[in-house]
Formats: C-alpha cells, structure tokens, sequence
C-alpha cells in the first residue's frame, strides 16, 4: 500500500485521532521512565525479600537501564526501516509481558533477568516515541505542543514513579510496582493499535546491525560492572582491570564495525549533527544529578530519617509539583523570550546547586526546611533543562533519520544513567569505607557515604553547565517552534539569550 493511500486506521476526525495518538504514545513513555525509578523506593523492601547484598543492588536498577539504552539504537533504526507503529507495538508487547515477570519473581536473578528483558520492550516502544510524534504533527505549534507533553511525562514520570511506588509497595507489596503494567500496557496496546496510523510500505535494503547492537549493550554491561566492582576492589585488580579492558575492546569494535558495513546502527554522520552530540553529551553529565536523587535521595530518607516507602514517594512531591508546573508553558515562554541556552543554563545551575544541598545536609537534618526547597529547586532546574535540551538536540537532525535521533536522545539518558548511578555507588562504597576506618559508626558511615554521592553527583553536573557553556555559545541554529498555551506559536533560538 502506498504511503499516499493510507486510510485513517480509526473513523474519528483526524485531529481527534492525532489527540488520541498523541494520548498513546505518552502513555506508554510516561509508563517507561515511570518504570526506571518506581523500583527505587521498594529497594529496602526488595533487598530483604531476596536477600540480595548491598553492593549488587543497583543491578536491579542498571539491568533495566542498560537494556533500554544499550537497545534504543538498535530499535530506533529498526523503527526507520521497518516501520515505527510496528515497533511500538512490539515493544510495548515484550515490555508488559517482562512487567508480568517482575512481578512474579521469586529471587535476585530471575527479578534482575526479567528487569533486562523489561528494558528490552522499553527500548523498542520507547526509541520511537518522538518520531511518532514528529510525523503525526506536522504544524510547528502543534508539534510544539506535543513536545511539551512528551517533556512532561519524561521528567514527571521519574517522580511519580516514586510516589507510586511508596503507595503500592507499603500497601500491596513491591511485587506490584511490576504487575500494576500489564493492565496500564494492555489498555495502551489496545489504544494505540487502533490509533496510530498504519506505517507506509518503504524501500528495504541491506540488513540489520544487530552484531552493533549487541556491542554496544555488552559495552555498557561491562563497563558498569567494572565500576561496580571497584566498589569492592581496588581499581588495579582484575576484577576492574579486566571488564574495564573488555569494555573498551567491544568500543573500538564497535567503532570499527560502523565504518565498514552498509547499514551502520549508527552511521557516523551522526556524530556530524553537532547539536545532537552537544547535548548528548550534557545530558549524560546532567542526570547524574537527577539519579543520584532517585537512587541515593530515597535511601538516604529511609536510612537517615526512617522513613516509609509512602513517606518516601510523598517527599519527592515538591518537585514532581514543581516540573508539572513548568511543563504546563512556563518553560516554553522563558525559551521565547530568553532563548533555549539561557534557560538550559538556568536548569543546569540549579541542580548543582541542589546536589551541593544534599550533600551538605547534617546527619540528621529533618526533612523541613532543608530537604523539601531542595526537592523544589531539583524540580526548578529538571522543568526547565529537559524541554532546552531536547528542542536544541532535535532542531538539525533529518527528517529521514528522527527515528535515530529520537534514540540518540533517549539512549544518552538511559545509558549514561546506568553508567552514572554505578560511578555514584562505587564513590559512595569508599567513602563509607573510609569512615569506617576513622571510627565512625556503619549507620552514620553509609549517611556518609550518600552525601559523598551527592558531592560527586554536583560535580558532574557542573561539567554539564561549562560544556553547555563552551560548547553551545555562539551556534547558528535553525530556528525553533514553541508554543505557549493560549499564545501563537513562537520563535525560540538556542543561539543566545538575546535571540527569539
């Protein structure tokens, strides 16, 4: 069938059946990123019921991170080859099925397994996301629109996930954190299926770089588990030495396979699109800040003040507040008027300066006032850097390639938070152990080493600020759409704050 002479797959309206699309595709990737902390709060909880040690702990979450940034190449250009609705829906499929396995799990492995094949389904669903969007929204203030929700749900659903995860986990168990999908993923499936346009018959030639794909997941794995070893080793043992050595072997073969083959999973001239590489790269730095409050934020609440997975979830409520309110056109009217960089700097600023908060908390601070400005100033800086970032990342890449892009964005924040979380927790495990052998109590040394966490998380995100500094100053961009809600569409720049 031609792509000219597809039918509508629904007989609603037109603009009823994008509403609907659009209503889909959110669904499931605030169902995603939801899925990448919700666990968090239920760590405690998890830990004891499978007795899983300490340091193997982040595997729960890295196993899911890995596998949906390891794989969003690989789905993205499968999305571009082989249609995007297809893909969608077979990622949505293997992610409510791996929900179902979660759920079930009766030990550390099968959990840790299923949590990749999780990631999996993410990956596929996910990697097509904001190409589905891009294609059903073709006029620049609607597709502004839409963008905006996508930013919502991205960076709401890790703050949800903690809310909801206290509430299911104290109240049903954590195996509910997992099976709570299937009915959401079924309801989705069955939304999206009838909504989304048929894909278009295209052109296929040459095939799959799944050898590509898998390099690259096998890369992160094992440099994660590098970092994650040197936790407990010191960094000039084989149990560092030897994954880290690895790691870097399946880069460089990696790199040496997309020169050579017809149908690179990621065609180098990729690396040309200097917008998206940029941000890329201040993306990665950037969610350092926002794991290490995911992560080390909720265990520091229960180890340090006691509190409850529901105490916990409700805690993160000011910033879940407070990027529900930028994402509502705030954030697209300070673009308009003080353009995309000055706004990503702003956000940038102020989540270094929440990890240095964190980090500086005394032992037993309570969570007024200290703790809950931080969450609000966390928020602050999360609303008002996602929607920057993705607007600059997007704003060169091809229309042929936005499925690649789409999985270029999303795989710089899923990848480098698996890597970034490992980092932290190794960081974290030393300096308890430091304190330790200064004397300090393990209880106070493990506080401890959270706010080292935090320390190293503030750094990382200032490297975020200086590159976003030096290197997306003075950039002739194509301009940019914003829309604010009961405005006309603007002109938003990422060249400078002066230009709009």
């Amino acid at each position: 069938m031609k792509a000219s002479t597809i039918a509508e797959p629904t007989s609603a309206s037109p603009s009823r059946r994008r509403a609907l699309a659009l209503l889909a595709v959110l669904a499931a990737q605030f169902m995603l990123v939801l899925d990448a902390t919700v666990v968090n709060v239920a760590l405690p909880a998890i830990q004891a019921d499978l007795q899983l040690p300490g340091a193997r702990l982040t595997w729960v979450n890295n196993s899911y991170l890995i596998a949906f940034g390891g794989l969003l190449l690989l789905f993205g250009r499968l999305g571009d080859l082989f249609g995007r609705r297809r893909i969608f829906l077979t990622g949505l499929t293997m992610f409510t099925a791996a929900s179902a396995a979660c759920g079930l799990a009766g030990s550390a492995t099968l959990l840790i397994i299923a949590r990749f094949a999780q990631g999996l389904g993410a990956a596929a669903a996910s990697s097509v996301v904001l190409a589905i969007i891009a294609t059903e929204f073709s006029a620049p203030d609607e597709r502004a629109r839409a963008m905006s929700g996508y930013v919502l749900v991205s960076v709401s659903g890790g703050s949800v996930g903690l809310l909801l995860g206290g509430l299911l986990t104290q109240t049903l168990g954590w195996h509910w954190i997992f099976l709570i999908n299937v009915p959401v993923g079924v309801a989705t499936f069955i939304l999206a299926r009838s909504v989304l346009r048929p894909d278009p018959e295209r052109e296929r030639t040459g095939q799959v770089d799944v050898l590509g794909s898998i390099l690259v997941t096998g890369t992160a794995m094992t440099i994660i588990y590098a970092l994650i070893e040197a936790g407990t080793h010191a960094w000039n043992t084989w149990a560092v030495m030897a994954p880290g050595a690895a790691a870097v072997a399946q880069l460089g073969a990696f790199l040496a396979l997309e020169t050579r083959i017809a149908n690179p999973i990621f065609p180098l001239r990729m690396l040309r699109i200097r917008s998206l590489m940029v941000t890329s790269v201040v993306r990665g730095f950037m969610v350092m800040g926002m794991y290490a409050a995911f992560f080390f934020g909720v265990l520091d609440l229960a180890r340090s003040l006691g509190f409850g997975p529901m105490r916990i979830g409700l805690a993160f409520l000011p910033m879940t507040i407070t990027v529900a309110v930028l994402s509502r056109g705030l954030a697209a009217r300070l673009m308009a008027r003080y353009g995309a960089r000055a706004v990503l700097m702003f956000g940038l600023a102020a989540i270094a300066v929440a990890m240095a908060s964190f980090a500086s908390l005394p032992l037993a601070a309570p969570y007024f006032p200290q703790r809950f400005f931080t969450f609000v100033l966390l928020g602050l800086g999360a609303g008002t850097s996602f929607l920057p970032l993705l607007t600059i990342a997007m704003s060169e890449v091809p229309a042929p390639d936005a499925g690649l892009g789409s999985a270029i964005v999303n795989l710089s924040m899923q990848l480098a938070a698996a890597i970034d979380l490992a980092i932290l927790a190794t960081f974290a495990s030393h300096r308890t152990d430091a304190l330790v052998a200064t004397g300090a109590g393990t209880p106070d040394a493990i506080v401890g080493g959270y706010r080292f966490a935090f320390g190293v998380a503030m750094v990382g995100v200032s490297v975020a600020f200086a590159l976003a500094t030096v290197l997306l100053r003075g950039r002739t961009r194509v301009p940019l759409t914003a829309t604010v809600p009961g405005r006309p569409p603007v002109v938003v720049s990422s060249r400078s704050p002066g230009l709009r």
